[in-house]
This record gives C-alpha cells, sequence and structure tokens, in this order.
C-alpha cells in the first residue's frame, strides 16, 4: 500500500491531489492491473447519520456505528469490494481478504485518526445460518465506496475508487467532485418520535420453561451458565423510518454504542451497551459486562439498586465467569490481561456490572484474530461455551442471525473497533423482530429473568419510528 501525504485544507483544484490521481493511473496502466484509490480530506463538521440518510441506496451495503460518550462516529456507504463467506474459518478468510485489499490500495491524505481506508465486517452468532431466508450471511467484509466519519468538531470523508488500465483520470476527478458537493447540499435527520406503550411477550410461557429446563441442566453440572434470547416481532402500518429510528436511539441511549447494518433492504439497528473490542496504537479494550438491575425511580431506589447489584451474589458470579473468559483467550492469543476495578455501566432503563480489560497487541495479532477467540464471549452464550450454543440452538426456535455477534471495522494501521449485536431489532419494510436476551446462572429466578428481557425489549421499542 502507497500513501502520499497532503495538507490541512482542500481545495478541490489541489495540486497534488491531481497528481495522486494523475500517478495512479499512470500505474495502472503501466502494470496493467486494477488498483484501488483512497483519499481522505478533512471536510466540514458532518453527522454521519446524514451521510446514511442522503447516500443509501436499494441493494447497497452500508453500516453506521456511534459512540457519544467519546464523540465517534463513522457511516460507510457502498462497496466497491466485498466478499460474503460462511463456515468456521470466516474469521481467518475475512482477515486475508483485509490483507490482500490492502496490497494494492494507494492512499492520499489526512493522518487524522478516522483517515484511510477502513474495512467494515459483520458476523452472525453461529458460524452458519439455519434459516433459509435469513436476510444476511455468516461473514461479511466490505471497502466501502464512500466513508465519513466525525470525532470531536472534526469530520472525514474516505473516497475510495477502483480504477482499471482503461478508466479516465477525468472521471475520477469529477466523481470526487460530484461527491463533494453532494455531501455539502445533504439535509440533517428528522426529530424523533416514540412508541411508549408497554410490550407483553406472547410466548412468555414458552420462555420460562427453556428457563427451568436450563436451571435443571445447571444444576445437574453439564452448564455454569447460558444466555437464553427472545424475541418481539411487530408490524406497523407503513415501514419504519431507519433514519428517525436511529436518531431516536441516539437521543434515548447516549451512553450505547448506536449501529446499523444494511443490505439494502434489511436493517439491523440496535444500540449496544457491549464493546468486544478496541485496538488503537496497539493498546486493546474488552468490556467484560454481565450482571443487570433496573434503575430505580428515585435517585435514592437507584442507589439502593445498584449497591444490590454490586453484592449479588448470582450476578457477580455471572459476571466472573466472562472475566475469566476474556482473561483466559487473550492468554491463549499471548496477551497479558490488566484488569480495573468492578464498576456499574448505567443506562438509561437498565444497569450493568462491569469490568474493563485491557492489553498490549503485538503487530503480529491481527484484530479478527482476537475477535475470534472471544466471540461468543459468555455474556452473550455461557459456560462452557460449546456446550451452551448446542443447548441455544435447542432451546431458541428463531435464527440468532446477527444478534449477539460481533459487529465493527478493522483499519489499514490495525486499529479496530468491535461492539457485541445486542439490544437489536431486524428491520424489514413494515415488520420488526426485536432481540433481548439474559443470562441464567444457578439461582435464575423464570420471572425476573422474563421480566429483564421485556425491559430490554421495551428501551429497544421506544425507538423505533
Amino acid at each position: 500500500m502507497t500513501v502520499s501525504p497532503c495538507g490541512t485544507e482542500f481545495d478541490v483544484e489541489n495540486k497534488q491531489l491531481y497528481q495522486f490521481i494523475s500517478a495512479c493511473h499512470e500505474k495502472c496502466q503501466t502494470k496493467k492491473c486494477s488498483q484501488i484509490l483512497s483519499i481522505s480530506l478533512e471536510i466540514e463538521l458532518l453527522d454521519p447519520l446524514v451521510i446514511v440518510q442522503g447516500f443509501s441506496q436499494a441493494n447497497q451495503l452500508h453500516l453506521y456505528f456511534e459512540n457519544r460518550v467519546t464523540t465517534e462516529a463513522i457511516a460507510a456507504v457502498d462497496a466497491i469490494a466485498k466478499l460474503e463467506i460462511t463456515g468456521k474459518q470466516r474469521f481467518a478468510e475475512v482477515e486475508n481478504f483485509i490483507q490482500t485489499s490492502l496490497a494494492n490500495i494507494n492512499c492520499f491524505g489526512n493522518t487524522h485518526q478516522f483517515s484511510g481506508p477502513h474495512f467494515f465486517c459483520s458476523f452472525s452468532f453461529f458460524d452458519e445460518i439455519v434459516q433459509a431466508d435469513y436476510p444476511f450471511p455468516p461473514a461479511t467484509v466490505f471497502l466501502p465506496r464512500l466513508q465519513v466519519s466525525r470525532l470531536g468538531d472534526r469530520s472525514i470523508l474516505v473516497f475510495n475508487k477502483i480504477i482499471h488500465p482503461q478508466t479516465d483520470q477525468i472521471e475520477t476527478w469529477q466523481d470526487l467532485q460530484e461527491t463533494l458537493q453532494k455531501i455539502r447540499c445533504l439535509k440533517h435527520p428528522v426529530n424523533r418520535v416514540t412508541y411508549p406503550h408497554p410490550i407483553t411477550l406472547n410466548n412468555a410461557d414458552n420462555f420460562k420453561r427453556s428457563i427451568v429446563a436450563a436451571l435443571k441442566t445447571i444444576n445437574n453440572h453439564h452448564l455454569h451458565k447460558i444466555v437464553l434470547a427472545n424475541v418481539l416481532d411487530i408490524s406497523n402500518n407503513h415501514p419504519f423510518n431507519l433514519y428517525n429510528s436511529l436518531n431516536n436511539l441516539r437521543q434515548l441511549y447516549p451512553s450505547c454504542y448506536v449501529f446499523s447494518l444494511s443490505n439494502g433492504r434489511q436493517n439491523f439497528i440496535g444500540a449496544s451497551p457491549e464493546r468486544l473490542i478496541s485496538i488503537r496504537n496497539r493498546q486493546l479494550v474488552v468490556d467484560a459486562l454481565a450482571g443487570s438491575a433496573p434503575r430505580g425511580k428515585t435517585a435514592a431506589q437507584d442507589a439502593q439498586q445498584a449497591n444490590r447489584l454490586l453484592h449479588n451474589d448470582k450476578e457477580r458470579r455471572e459476571h466472573q465467569l466472562v472475566i475469566d473468559f476474556i482473561t483466559q483467550s487473550l492468554s491463549t492469543l499471548g496477551l497479558q490481561a490488566h484488569l480495573l476495578p468492578p464498576r456499574l455501566r448505567q443506562l438509561a432503563n437498565i444497569q450493568h456490572l462491569w469490568t474493563p480489560i485491557s492489553a498490549e497487541v503485538p503487530e503480529n495479532i491481527h484484530p479478527l484474530q482476537i475477535v475470534a477467540q472471544l466471540h461468543p464471549t459468555p455474556a452473550v452464550a455461557g459456560v462452557d461455551r460449546d456446550i451452551a450454543c448446542q443447548e441455544i440452538r435447542r432451546y431458541e426456535n428463531f435464527e440468532r442471525g446477527l444478534y449477539a455477534a460481533p459487529l465493527g471495522w478493522v483499519d489499514f494501521q490495525g486499529n479496530s473497533e468491535f461492539i457485541v449485536g445486542i439490544r437489536s431489532a431486524l428491520i424489514d419494510g413494515c415488520n420488526a423482530r426485536l432481540y433481548a436476551g439474559a443470562g441464567i446462572v444457578a439461582g435464575s429466578e423464570p420471572e425476573k429473568e422474563l421480566a429483564e428481557i421485556q425491559l430490554k425489549l421495551q428501551a429497544l421499542l421506544k425507538a423505533l419510528s
């Protein structure tokens, strides 16, 4: 991969940029092979959600990813290169696709954190999809045509394009200019609309029976923990508005990761409290997030709920299972884990036990190797992991698909961020399927676990517009 510098100010008539495009076209013609241009430019401050609204088209991939706590957001639209695969080697194959693609990329531009080519990835919970009509494959990776990010008060455009020996360089230049002009004309998303009515699961009895059966397996010492999920299917009299729903999610749940993955027909969206991995300059952070309690209606009730959660034996055991798994998984890769003291991750309607875990990542370890080692964590599967996954297939009568699975990006320098797709919904026109899960360990009570599921689903339903 070749990289060319650029000044901080960009003029569309920039001579340096035009020379870069010209040199890449000449290289393409000389070698008689295709090349990928990746041009990074600082633009006026822009909400990346507007890019999703303004550029997304039918049958085109997009991925939107926002963390309001760190003021980071990124939107990737359309794919100039992609891979969709299935099977046990999917993480390794996606890693190979990224490495192979990087060998043909020529970079120009800003050295901002979100500059340069990023590869956007999604994986399903299981390495095979059983439901014949499920709309997303077990693994997808794509290099977008257009990527816009925001960090604080700065926005960066990354424009990617494949050029061939016969491609006209004037066409490339005009394509970039037209993209910039369209970005300048975009409008902001509309205000939020919410659905405040309460919900009741229509399969609640079946879910409680599954919990009772799972507890018997745990009490027989075949499992320490299993995470059982449930779904709520809803219909609307008009198509759900993706952009309003995402705008709702980020306003209602500002401490969560708000995300959207689309194939141009169906959309998988949510507000996840759980980061799987974050890597910046070889520094890894993993969230151990397990053990839950509702928020109180008053400050006194809230403090009382928090204190009970911190000292609840059942919740602490569930949390420790996740910590032990993460530290052992990192050790398998030769990474030394450092733990911060447990704390609370408090969201609008629920709070979790949370332990951040850090490690230094050597250059020979790719981010996807860490993702493959960690997924699925006990927070979304159980312990022992293999037995728990078998039991999940037996108890759940729906396809998990992207629910509780990794979603995120890897850049050309090895930086990466993946979240776990929980508190999520699959939207298809006027229909939506909402997902939520609860961790079952010895001492779990079916009624309380059902109440936790309903609380999570209610929070998600409130945002759909």
